[in-house]
């Protein structure tokens, strides 16, 4: 449920806390039953939901960062595109005022910024809250590449499985 409230609009950096946090409870609370390498045991189905689960995780805590940074998220045009509906939203703001400021000089660029952050702001979320499941997805399949490989000397059990 918070990953639907939190997927409207644009992605804030309480989303990283929400997270981390949730990240931090599965880590501690996880208990998978031991290590088995037959495919069809509860083993890899606690391990396929376990992964999955914190790369669903990792995804809420990076959906700020991959919005609002350039080098985790290298989607050419994405960035420039957003810029350009910032642009067209501040349009409006001063279209929309027109004299409706009166005296108060400071009001239309402030509107005229308030609506460009924001316009660039649900463009940058738009584009990449599509991106979250291949960031959560490969999250989930090195957690669980990492899980299954058995460690040497562990006794036949994986390292992180406890």
């Amino acid at each position: 449920m918070l990953t639907f409230a939190l997927a409207q609009g644009s992605w804030q950096w309480f989303a990283t806390f929400v997270g981390v946090t949730l990240l931090a409870i599965v880590l501690a609370f996880q208990r998978r039953p031991p290590w088995t390498p037959d495919l069809r045991s509860g083993y890899v189905r606690s391990l396929v939901a376990y992964a999955l689960v914190v790369g669903l995780c990792v995804a809420i805590a990076l959906a700020p960062v991959l919005q609002r940074r350039a080098w985790p998220f290298p989607m050419p045009g994405t960035r420039i595109s957003c810029a350009l509906a910032g642009r067209y939203a501040a349009l409006q703001a001063d279209a929309a005022l027109g004299g409706l400021a009166g005296g108060d000089a400071a009001a239309p660029p402030f509107a005229r910024a308030d609506q460009s952050r924001r316009a660039v702001a649900d463009c940058l979320a738009a584009t990449t809250t599509p991106w979250l499941p291949v960031y959560a997805g490969a999250v989930a399949v090195l957690v669980g590449v990492v899980a299954w490989t058995p460690r040497p000397g562990a006794g036949g059990r994986c390292g992180p499985c406890g």
